[in-house]
């Protein structure tokens, strides 16, 4: 069981966890490349009731089917990603935390889509798809 906190860009949303973080991923499919303009994207997962967002309403975009990424309407910083395939989890971005050090990387996903010029060196899992 972990306590973290968080914020976008502007500080308008901010993000409580309160529970056990069911996953750590760096995700490499090219959706969230786009969705962040980055090489990489580093997420945790929470179960949806342990992640209160506060201040600011997320705005939301349904990036593919059954998919929804929240991100805050002010400042545009992506806060969150939602997938119909994992009911009541919510994934949130590494980054927005104030102590992102907190959370223990567990593997890369989409290790296919990852870009040829970025360099990973670590001992952690890779998936593809």
């Amino acid at each position: 069981m972990v306590e973290l906190t968080g914020k976008c860009l502007c500080g308008g949303v901010r993000l409580k966890v309160d529970g056990d973080i069911i996953g750590a991923n760096h995700c490499h499919c090219e959706s969230c490349r786009r969705a962040t303009s980055s090489p990489v994207t580093s997420f945790f997962t929470v179960a949806s009731k342990d992640g209160v967002l506060q201040g600011e309403p997320l705005r939301f975009f349904a990036s593919s089917p059954g998919v929804r990424r929240g991100f805050c309407a002010n400042c545009g910083a992506p806060l969150s990603y939602q997938s119909d395939q994992r009911p009541g989890e919510t994934d949130y971005y590494v980054m927005l935390l104030e102590d992102p050090a907190g959370i223990a990387i567990r593997q890369h996903d989409h290790w296919n889509e990852r870009v040829d010029w970025l360099n990973v060196v670590d001992d952690l899992p890779k998936y593809e798809g």
